[in-house]
């Protein structure tokens, strides 16, 4: 059996993760190859969701050209209680977009597959390899042999690291031998997306905040009769999500006659064809290592989410952000290899952060018993209005250790984007490698903020936090405040090497 020669990453697995993860290797520079072992992209839907951060990664990949017409903003979520009204809203209507895109986006993902596939060959050398099964791998100091079978021979190829974004079965994992952590949250769902052709009805619902569209939110029905998630889509499709009782079975409840009695409630008169209707168990699960030498599990590989506020394909789009910049720093500039091994520490906290909020919200969504239910609601009724004005984009916490300049007001947040006076995006005029923001006049190539045509965010931002400057990382995290000079100074050090900042 011949060994090819070497890519830099290996990538197993060419979903949206996957495909990002191609994209924005390959635009750095890198040699790619994607192994995928089925012959087409799946055809039907399954994620739905993303948020203004995976939009601003669209931009890294040089990809938002090309997926961008078919994304749908839309308003937030809305959590109804047992009584049919209101008892948490976070919504975005009226409210500013500091980072540049709105904070929730509906998609069809077979369609974002496959422009995310399209886009391959703006973005160098990405060789794709469609019905290549993956059966083995073997490791040393220099790189990784991938084993796999396609068109019913046995072949192998050599990489410098793996990224095995395989799904939530992941046979990487499973090769590797990791185990999962399990969180305690398993309930059963139906999931059921539909094409329709007019409005959904919604019952009488009280407490809807003025301003606030039905059929541009996400709303959770908390109903202990069946909780329920209502979400919009792109152009005319729709999801719905049933909790399934205790004593319901899946394959009778996903029976046509069922399936339809469940949608039809919600549809009236309105006409509808049934796409898809699956059963899934809804679980919250973290890798107990995402790094095994020099192969990295991302996406559901490495965590699986509840849905309840559609950061599932959002987690793992951020996991390969991780690992495209700090695998370019290594191959282009020369920095110490050792920085990935930051991959997990920065990363698995970060998820388990919104996994916790997520397994939360589901233990009140789930619960059946309609006295705790009521109580719930006025729990949570009471949490609601200390929190005016919360989105979800509230739920991503910073990261909290790895590269970052720990204890600088704040590092380890997501930098703004603020709109330009042209029309463009802040990363657009500024570049995507590292960017240094200063107040007043700092090193070469730092960006001076009261030179940006954005309305002064920048300099808000720079004033608002009383330091001198902000360095923000490839991944448009902030790595971290103060003095400039102090701040480069850090990241080379942490990264074992000088790295150039955007001009």
């Amino acid at each position: 059996m011949m060994t090819e020669a070497t890519f830099d990453v290996a990538v197993i697995g060419c979903g949206p993760v996957g495909a990002t993860a191609a994209n924005l290797l390959g635009k750095q520079g890198l040699s790619v190859v994607v192994l995928e072992k089925e012959l087409d992209h799946y055809p039907l839907p399954r994620a739905v969701h993303l948020d203004h951060e995976m939009m601003r990664l669209f931009q890294s990949a040089g990809v938002i050209d090309r997926v961008e017409a078919d994304m749908v903003a839309t308003d937030g979520h809305l959590h109804i209680g047992a009584d049919h009204g209101v008892i948490r809203y976070m919504g975005t209507v009226g409210k500013p977009k500091p980072f540049g895109w709105s904070n929730d986006y509906f998609f069809y993902q077979p369609e974002l597959e496959a422009h995310l596939r399209a886009a391959f060959v703006d973005n160098g050398r990405i060789d794709l390899r469609i019905g290549a099964t993956f059966t083995a791998l073997e490791q040393d100091e220099t790189g990784v042999t991938v084993r796999y079978a396609q068109d019913g021979d046995d072949r192998q190829v050599r990489a410098r690291w793996v990224i095995a974004a395989d799904g939530s079965r992941s046979p990487v994992r499973k090769a590797l031998g990791v185990q999962l952590d399990d969180l305690n949250f398993e309930e059963p769902w139906l999931v059921v997306d539909a094409e329709v052709e007019g409005p959904v009805t919604f019952p009488p619902l009280t407490g809807v905040p003025e301003g606030a569209d039905l059929q541009r939110l996400s709303v959770m029905m908390c109903d202990p009769t069946r909780p329920a998630t209502i979400v919009p889509g792109r152009r005319n499709h729709r999801r719905w999500e049933f909790m399934l009782l205790p004593h319901e079975d899946d394959a009778v409840m996903m029976r046509d006659e069922n399936v339809a009695a469940l949608v039809g409630a919600w549809m009236k008169a309105v006409p509808h064809r049934i796409v898809r209707a699956a059963t899934y168990r809804f679980h919250g699960l973290v890798a107990e290592r995402w790094q095994v030498g020099r192969v990295f599990l991302a996406g559901d590989a490495a965590h699986q989410t509840p849905p309840f506020f559609g950061q599932g394909m959002c987690h793992g789009l951020r996991d390969v952000a991780n690992l495209a910049w700090k695998m370019a720093a290594v191959v282009n500039d020369g920095a110490d290899e050792a920085i990935l091994a930051t991959y997990q520490p920065e990363r698995d906290p970060h998820v388990r952060g919104v996994i916790g909020a997520a397994v939360a919200a589901g233990r009140y969504i789930c619960e059946l018993d309609p006295a705790k239910a009521a109580a719930r609601d006025a729990d949570i009724r009471a949490q609601a209005a200390q929190k005016q004005g919360e989105t979800a984009a509230d739920l991503i916490p910073a990261i909290s250790t790895g590269i970052i300049a720990a204890g600088t007001p704040s590092a380890g947040e997501r930098f703004v984007q603020p709109l330009l006076a042209d029309g463009r995006k802040l990363d657009d005029m500024t570049g995507q490698g590292w960017r240094l923001f200063v107040r007043e006049a700092g090193p070469d190539a730092a960006i001076l903020a009261g030179d940006l045509p954005d309305g002064g965010a920048v300099l808000g931002w720079l004033e608002a936090r009383g330091v001198d400057a902000a360095l923000v990382r490839p991944d448009h995290y902030v790595f971290g405040t103060g003095s400039a000079a102090d701040l480069l100074a850090a990241r080379d050090a942490l990264l074992g090497t000088k790295q150039e900042i955007a001009a």
